[in-house]
């Protein structure tokens, strides 16, 4: 064979390898699912809890286990407990969750826990406090799949019975969703949802530092700048149990927190700069936000 024609070959050898190359990656970035699931079979939910002895069996059994696997999937349920002194842990772990202790307080660095704890591609999040309707969960998958996104995010405000939340309650998510909006540019409605749904290979994209209840801003910030993300309305209930959140004194740590990610703006796109301590003098009221995080951003728990 002449030179030229071996030449030839192995140019036309290397051009259809890359051609195929590309095709894949526009076929399936971030592990996006097949029409046969074959990409992601089974689903994580995460679940923080702190003494949610009243709601978490609720939660859990609302959960519609064969609904997910009719979309063929399998799932498995984590539990985050950050040390609850109540029966949460036993009722969990009874109706067959996997039960993992966070010494470390914070819903954030639960988040963090139970998210390295994840197996499945897809996650999914929820309160144990029977809030967020669990039973949509097969809805939300689908939408996930269907519309080809990456990070599904839930609107409490589009149905919200007057006496689900408290008027301050609802007045400090307004204000930090506006603030959110004006200061990012991103198209959210519900700031503080607790409620998402997406593919988990997409965390190894963002740069996650809130210990606090902010990383609901804060996972947004990042899915809804540098992922196709979507959210959609639910219906949210009166909450089972005690009320966690102090609405004034989360409020403003979270509103602190939306200027400090403003103002360190590179930390969402990528670049590994620290977020400052301080704004004006004030300083943020929980120290673990000082923290810069890089991969993994959390510590392994053992669970029970």
């Amino acid at each position: 064979m002449k030179p030229t024609k071996r030449l030839i070959r192995v140019i036309s050898r290397a051009a259809e390898n890359v051609r195929l190359h590309v095709r894949k990656l526009k076929k399936a970035p971030y592990e996006r699912l097949g029409e046969n699931h074959t990409a992601i079979e089974l689903i994580s939910i995460v679940i923080p809890t702190l003494n949610e002895e009243r709601g978490i069996d609720r939660t859990i059994n609302e959960i519609p286990v064969s609904q997910i696997e009719k979309l063929g999937y399998s799932c498995e349920i984590i539990i985050v407990d950050g040390n609850s002194s109540d029966m949460t842990r036993r009722i969990g772990k009874e109706a067959g969750a996997k039960v993992i202790v966070e010494q470390t307080p914070g819903y954030g660095r639960a988040y963090m826990t139970g998210f390295e704890h994840a197996q499945g591609g897809v996650i999914v999040t929820l309160d144990g406090d029977f809030s967020y309707p669990a039973y949509l969960i097969p809805n939300l998958v689908k939408l996930l799949e269907e519309e080809q996104l990456d990070f599904v995010s839930t609107n409490r405000f589009a149905h919200l019975k007057k006496e689900t939340m408290n008027s301050a309650h609802i007045i400090g998510n307004l204000l930090l969703t506006h603030f959110t909006r004006a200061l990012f540019s991103i198209d959210v409605r519900d700031s503080q949802s607790g409620m998402w749904v997406f593919r988990k290979a997409i965390l190894d994209k963002m740069h996650l530092h809130a210990y606090g209840m902010a990383f609901s801003e804060e996972i947004k910030l990042h899915a809804f700048r540098k992922f196709k993300a979507k959210e959609v309305p639910i219906e949210y209930r009166k909450r089972i149990g005690k009320q966690k959140v102090k609405t004034f004194t989360d409020g403003f740590k979270n509103l602190l927190y939306l200027f400090k990610l403003r103002k360190s703006d590179g930390t969402l796109d990528g670049r590994k700069q620290p977020i400052k301590g301080s704004i004006g003098g004030v300083r943020i009221p929980y120290s673990h936000c000082d923290r810069t995080l890089s991969p993994p951003y959390w510590r392994p728990r053992k669970p029970l």
